[in-house]
This record gives structure tokens, C-alpha cells and sequence, in this order.
């Protein structure tokens, strides 16, 4: 099976956060916290007009991560909810603020034609979210993004 969206985050932090000397009492936080940024800046931006066709440009490529508003609305949470609680110094936040468009351009281009229709639509998106194929996200009722728009279009998920 595909790995979800969330694992993908995981892995591109852990691996560019490598990159950056993070004080060992700092570095679970920051791991998380750039993880949950990123993330939440991708649930935050579903619920908003246009939000499905930002992500969809973004995760398609046509956006570059750097210039994507989704990208700056990352590095905001991280900023604003992680790193003026740690005081790791202005070049570290910098170092670490400076990591999210990177992980973000990781992300870039994994959303496909999923279901074979012949476009990039949002069944698609359900399903790279989902990290599965089309009959698992069928199965699942659209997996991960599914879930949030339930909740917030006032479905029992």
C-alpha cells in the first residue's frame, strides 16, 4: 500500500530537518511541529473557497511550493505555534522556517490521475491523500481529506 500524505510530511521533515543542527530538547518539537504545520496548512486550505484547486495546483506541480500560499500558511503556524515558544534564536528559526518550501516541493507532482478518468479531479485527491488506490479510498468513503470535509460539511466521520 501507498503511504498517506501525513507519512509523506514525516519523511521529507525527518530527512531535511537532517540538514539543520537542532538542540537534541528542541528537536521532537520541532519534528512535530513542522509536520503539523505543513498538515494543517493543507486541512486549513481545504476548507476555504478555492482551496481544493490551490492544493490540487500545488501537489500537481503547477504551483511552485515557494510562491504557494498554502507553503506560506505553513510556515506561519510554524512560526507562530512552534518556534516563538522554543527560543532556538532568530538563524535557527530562520534555518528551520526556511525548511518548509523545500518539504513542500517534495510534495509536489505526487498528485496523479488516480482513477484513471483521464484527469486530475477530486476523486484523485482523495485518494493520494488516502495513500491508496481507488478501491480502497471507494471503500473507505475518500480516506483522509474525506474525513475532514466530512467534519466539516457536518457528516458523522
Amino acid at each position: 500500500m501507498a503511504t498517506s500524505i501525513l507519512d509523506l510530511i514525516k519523511s521529507q521533515v525527518a530527512a531535511q530537518a537532517g540538514n539543520v543542527e537542532i538542540p537534541a530538547n528542541a528537536k521532537d518539537k520541532v519534528l512535530d511541529g513542522l509536520t503539523d504545520s505543513i498538515f494543517g496548512s493543507l486541512t486549513q486550505t481545504v476548507t476555504k473557497p478555492g482551496g481544493i484547486d490551490a492544493i490540487k495546483s500545488l501537489l500537481t506541480g503547477k504551483t511552485a511550493a515557494a510562491s504557494s500560499p498554502i507553503t506560506a500558511l505553513a510556515g506561519n503556524l510554524f512560526s507562530a505555534n512552534i518556534l516563538k515558544n522554543l527560543n532556538l534564536g532568530s538563524v535557527l528559526n530562520g534555518k528551520l522556517t526556511g525548511l518548509i518550501p523545500t518539504i513542500m516541493g517534495k510534495l509536489s507532482g505526487i498528485l496523479k490521475d488516480q482513477d484513471g478518468d483521464g484527469d486530475v479531479d477530486f476523486q484523485d485527491i482523495l485518494i493520494t491523500l488516502k495513500g491508496g488506490n481507488k478501491t480502497q479510498a471507494q471503500k473507505t468513503g475518500g480516506g483522509l481529506l474525506g474525513g475532514i470535509l466530512g467534519k466539516i460539511l457536518g457528516g458523522t466521520r
